[in-house]
């Protein structure tokens, strides 16, 4: 599973959608021109202790992340802009969730070549957006429940409460 952001802006954002990548075992893509260093206190304070366990690519610009694509069905583009629902679409665990910077969304020349491949969180039709790092972990949670949580633990930590057996 990937993640890829496209000009994140917002540090706190990309530390919050690593340590969601960290927890989820889903790679990072960050394709630049970032808003902030990657040295950035602020982002190393949303990511905590999960930096270790990240698996993060960067990239020059768009065209030379989707040079590193094979087979395009595996992007899906998450915009406002979008007729149909994230949950309508068929996810694997080789499936890039491709989110827009904070201010700006997906560029159009990108939405309008892979419309098929857009999508949409519903929200009510007065609200703008939602936060950039809530509509990431959204998204990777249901791809992740369409291919039964691969990777993932499936139990939780029980040994830490005294549960009755």
């Amino acid at each position: 599973m990937n993640i890829v952001l496209v000009y994140p802006q917002i540090p706190q954002n990309t530390g919050n959608i690593a340590r969601t990548c960290a927890a989820t075992g889903a790679s990072l893509h960050l394709v630049k021109p970032l808003g902030f260093s990657t040295d950035d206190k602020s982002l190393k304070r949303a990511g905590l202790d999960y930096w270790s366990l990240l698996d993060i690519h960067y990239y020059d610009n768009v065209e030379s992340f989707l040079e590193t694509i094979t087979n395009e069905s595996d992007l899906f583009f998450f915009t406002t802009k979008s007729k149909k629902s994230y949950s309508e679409m068929s996810y694997t665990e080789n499936s890039y969730l491709i989110f827009g910077s904070e201010t700006k969304g997906l560029p159009e020349e990108l939405l309008v070549q892979h419309q098929k491949q857009s999508c949409r969180i519903p929200m009510i039709e007065e609200s703008r957006s939602l936060n950039l790092s809530n509509s990431a972990a959204i998204a990777v949670y249901e791809a992740l429940r369409q291919t039964n949580f691969s990777g993932l633990k499936r139990e939780g930590n029980l040994h830490r409460l005294n549960w009755p057996e």
